[in-house]
């Protein structure tokens, strides 16, 4: 297969299914079977693409470029390299798994799977696009477009507050995104006065970034940093994310914290450290304090938490600290070590939301207080709860823990004060961790979620009573195969993440040439 085409397909396919299953919408059956077909084959089509991608050749592969705008030298260009590979790989896992989650979803009264469904497929081109697209301008424009369906989905299948909560979401991003318009915009004036032609062509621009100014560079990264810390996101800038992904349907809430959030991070990385180098060094101590007030402060937010979807979004702010400061940190060991914790942050919280959606749809209430003992009654789910928690907390042999360490044994050597007070974060989130899970799985069988559905009266039932146990079954077939694949990959890549490390760490060691940092460990061993 044409490799540009390749990418086309990776791109498309999904609009293509949406429209499908849009117009399929008053047939929920077979809606569903033929959004799980285009994501499979969007799987499948990931995989061609991971085979066909030289880790240690060119920078960006796959590459296709149209003109689109040729008075403004805009393009519709794609490339990957090895960072934009992982992500698509992990978009292209996880929505299959989120259509299979959402099988049996409840929506709001009016409202069908089938389109549902459909809004999902679209949301996975735009989020696609982002990390493929190598014209500055064509990844604002898809940038933006995620905010459509993702809007759409928390606004019309959410929660409650689902109409506030939507209503956040974009204004938030679309606050950023309109100072984002202004550095593309400036990035493109300021090309035209070192080329002679504007262009938003990232590796020209790349190129030209150390004929810039450092206050040039300073301001048109502020814009792109406002708005790459919006998405992330960053405290104080985070608000948004508790509120959006407590009312978003569970699967929904998947990708805002599996995937949606690290179009922040990878930014930083494509278009912070390769088009402003100077301007990066400079606000990087700004960000180092901000990443680490977000893992104490997310710890501890997580930790009183009586919402558990809120208790999710509070372990993932605190969890994108340590990818902020993995990045900033400027080490090939930190940065590898983010963009590895990108990947797992999306299977690690992603089985944690899901098993949590499974919680509730068991017992109709999102509150830690209705719960508890539950794993007297699903021993399945309290086990892979807690699989999915010591996943989220970076037990070794769990994927995050390769992560965890990368970033804290990279970020060292530059930054000993910051990585000392991040630290302090692990041992944060073993607590609240371990604490929701004993909240809801151990001790006896208790709360109104739970009584309530044996008729009980009481706060605390037997949990051999065969009214409760008929009441609450615990994991279907259907949810053993959703969770599976995720299970795979929590101790596959605990055990051996070698195949992702070597496809990220050329891609890093480009991005920290082209940023003008020296890696610290090539440091000392010059020294000796």
């Amino acid at each position: 297969m044409n490799s540009g085409f390749l990418l086309l397909a990776l791109l498309f396919l999904p609009l293509v299914g949406g429209v499908v299953v849009a117009l399929l919408r008053n047939n929920d059956k077979l809606a569903k079977l033929t959004a799980l077909g285009f994501s499979l084959a969007e799987l499948v089509l990931a995989v061609f693409a991971w085979i066909a991608f030289d880790a240690n050749g060119a920078r960006l592969q796959l590459t296709t470029s149209v003109e689109w705008i040729p008075q403004f030298g805009v393009n519709f260009a794609l490339g990957i390299d090895g960072i934009a590979l992982v992500m698509i790989a992990l978009i292209a896992f996880l929505v299959p798994i989120v259509i299979g989650a959402s099988w049996e979803d409840k929506l709001p009264e009016g409202r069908t799977l089938g389109g549902f469904l459909s809004l999902i497929l679209v949301m996975e081109t735009f989020m696609v696009g982002v990390f493929a697209a190598t014209d500055v301008f064509l990844f604002y424009v898809f940038f933006e477009a995620m905010l459509i369906p993702a809007y759409f989905l928390i606004g019309r299948f959410g929660g409650p507050r689902r109409t506030y909560a939507a209503m956040k979401f974009f204004l938030y991003s679309l606050l950023g995104g309109l100072i984002m318009l202004a550095s593309v915009i400036g990035v493109y004036v300021a090309s035209a006065n070192v080329l002679g032609k504007g262009t938003f062509e990232w590796a020209k621009l790349a190129e030209i970034s150390k004929d810039l100014s450092p206050t040039a560079q300073f301001w048109l990264f502020l814009g792109f940093f406002v708005a790459f810390a919006i998405k992330a996101p960053l405290v104080p800038l985070h608000t948004w994310l508790p509120d959006s992904a407590a009312e978003a349907p569970v699967g929904v809430g998947v990708l805002l914290v599996g995937v949606l959030d690290k179009v922040g991070t990878f930014g930083f990385l494509r278009y912070g450290l390769s088009l402003f180098p100077e301007a990066s060094k400079q606000l990087a101590p700004l960000v180092l304090v901000l990443a680490v007030i977000g893992i104490l402060y997310g710890a501890f937010l997580a930790f009183g938490q009586s919402d558990m979807k809120r208790f999710v979004a509070f372990t993932s702010i605190a969890h994108f600290g340590f990818i902020a400061l993995g990045i900033f940190a400027f080490s090939s060991q930190s940065i590898s070590g983010s963009v590895l914790y990108m990947v797992n942050h999306g299977i690690s919280t992603g089985m944690l939301f899901l098993v949590v959606g499974m919680v509730m749809a068991r017992g109709g209430s999102r509150e830690f207080a209705d719960y508890g003992g539950m794993a007297k009654l699903t021993p399945v789910l309290g086990g892979l709860f807690l699989v999915a928690g010591l996943s989220s907390l970076a037990l070794p042999g769990t994927n995050s823990f390769v992560s965890e360490f990368l970033v804290l044994v990279g970020s060292f050597p530059n930054e000993p004060v910051f990585t000392i007070l991040a630290s302090v974060g692990m041992v944060l989130a073993a607590l609240y961790v371990l604490r929701a899970y004993q909240q809801v799985m151990q001790g006896p069988v208790r709360g109104n979620a739970l009584v309530g559905l044996a008729g009980g009266p009481g706060t605390a039932t037997d949990p051999e009573s065969e009214t409760l146990k008929s009441k609450v079954a615990d994991l279907s077939r259907r949810e053993l195969i959703v969770l599976a694949p995720l299970v795979a990959l929590i101790i596959g890549l605990g055990v051996y993440p070698k195949p992702v490390l070597d496809v990220i760490t050329p891609s890093v060691t480009a991005t920290m040439t082209e940023a003008g940092v020296t890696d610290p460990v090539v440091a000392q061993e010059g020294n000796k």
